[in-house]
């Protein structure tokens, strides 16, 4: 049975952009969620996206070489041509590692949403590996959703395309460029098998402002990677990882300032929408922002960041909120950079533990204090260089053990 839900008024932050807007805030979109019965659950489970016009499209995919299916089919997509007019996503079954049947059913996708709402359009899938899809529930949902395309989609598409995360992530932002406002909005969903391998998730950002599509890939590139490069929840990449950046065709004559006033933007929203996932992560309790400063290059100190945000010993003592900063250092040592450690310092949760390699004095009572909060900061300073380098993790908690334990992938 393929049902629809209807999305409630948003609630208001500001008289023109309410608190939970996101994709939907930026004009020219229109969106629906429906339950076609992939997942047991009867929930939301398919959207549609459709612009007006077709867009001006960038794209980032996973670098996993057991790609999905649709993950292949955007790819020749994008190949083939400069602008999409319509996204579907379905969620509950990621169609991948299910050979020539998922490349044709992903195909079958795309052709009902042409057929229905016009093209080119993209195909993404998240949920469950190794299981074919329901083809004749999704194509009936495909139709159910183009009939029932809506200006005020944020909150089904959100639930839409979501699997074991609790919450949907949303977000938007006006901007000005030349002295005219335009909009930047997006809609993403994850939880787990998050790690920095292109992007790990599914997101869609777009904006009013005409970009040339040559300009666009390289800021979505130079978004993506201070943003949803600089996450981890378990170390894991998707075979279905994507993240979209559509925005007007065309291009404005834009200053050196307002370039870089559009750069900002979408690397925020990005970064928006990035934290929501990790503060989504699975069996999450605590939150650690890793910050390695004064290193030689950036991609050392991100290497770096990396190392310390997936150990799983200083994952472990976080959930313990145990201030076991040795960890941390030892981990850094991992990353195949050439660390000094009679140079280094380190302050964990405000607290200086390190000093030029030399362990100082804390008070342990108030260092445990800190590290049991919500969330803490790390840096760590390998004094060797000016480049500067952040990751976001999540500590590993028994209950995301039982999550993977018992969901199917």
């Amino acid at each position: 049975m393929t049902m629809m839900l209807t999305q409630d008024p948003p609630s208001s932050a500001s008289p023109d952009l309410p608190v939970d807007a996101g994709l939907f805030a930026v004009p020219g979109f229109r969106g629906a969620g429906v339950a076609t019965g992939v997942k047991p659950s009867g929930s939301l489970d398919l959207a549609l996206i459709v612009a007006d016009e077709p867009m001006a499209c960038a794209a980032m995919f996973t670098r996993s070489e057991a790609a999905a299916p649709p993950v292949d089919l955007c790819r020749e997509t994008l190949a083939e041509h400069d602008a999409i007019r319509a996204i579907v996503i379905n969620s509950g079954n990621a169609n991948a590692l299910t050979g020539r049947r998922g490349r044709d059913d992903a195909k079958a996708m795309q052709d009902a949403v042409e057929a229905r709402v016009g093209g080119p359009a993209l195909v993404l899938s998240t949920g469950i590996i190794g299981v074919p899809l329901p083809i004749e529930l999704i194509l009936s949902g495909i139709n159910l959703a183009a009939d029932h395309l809506t200006r005020d989609a944020d909150t089904v598409v959100a639930h839409g395309i979501i699997t074991t995360d609790t919450r949907p992530k949303t977000a938007a932002v006006h901007f000005e460029l030349s002295g005219r406002r335009y909009t930047l909005g997006g809609v993403a969903k994850g939880s787990g098998m998050i790690h920095p391998n292109m992007a790990t998730m599914l997101a869609v950002m777009a904006t009013d402002a005409p970009v040339e599509p040559g300009r666009l890939q390289g800021m979505l590139r130079h978004a993506v990677d201070r943003s949803f490069h600089e996450i981890t929840v378990d170390g894991d990449t998707s075979t279905n990882d994507a993240v979209i950046l559509l925005a007007a065709r065309g291009s404005l004559p834009l200053t050196e300032e307002d370039d870089a006033k559009l750069q900002n933007a979408v690397t925020e929203l990005a970064r928006n929408l990035a934290g929501q996932i990790i503060e989504d992560g699975e069996g999450a309790s605590r939150i650690m922002d890793v910050h390695v400063r004064n290193a030689r290059t950036r991609d050392a100190a991100q290497r770096v960041a990396k190392a310390i945000a997936t150990s799983s010993l200083v994952k472990t003592a976080l959930a313990g909120g145990h201030p076991n900063w040795g960890r941390i250092v030892a981990a850094a040592g991992t990353a195949g950079v050439p660390i000094d450690t009679d140079a280094i310092g380190l302050h964990m949760a405000g607290f200086e533990v390190l000093r030029r390699g030399l362990p100082q004095e804390v008070d342990d009572g108030a260092l445990r204090a800190a590290v049991s909060r919500p969330r803490i900061e790390v840096v760590l300073d390998l004094d060797d260089g000016n480049e500067s380098g952040r990751m976001l993790t999540t500590d590993l908690t028994h209950r995301y053990v039982e999550i993977n334990a018992e969901y199917t992938t």
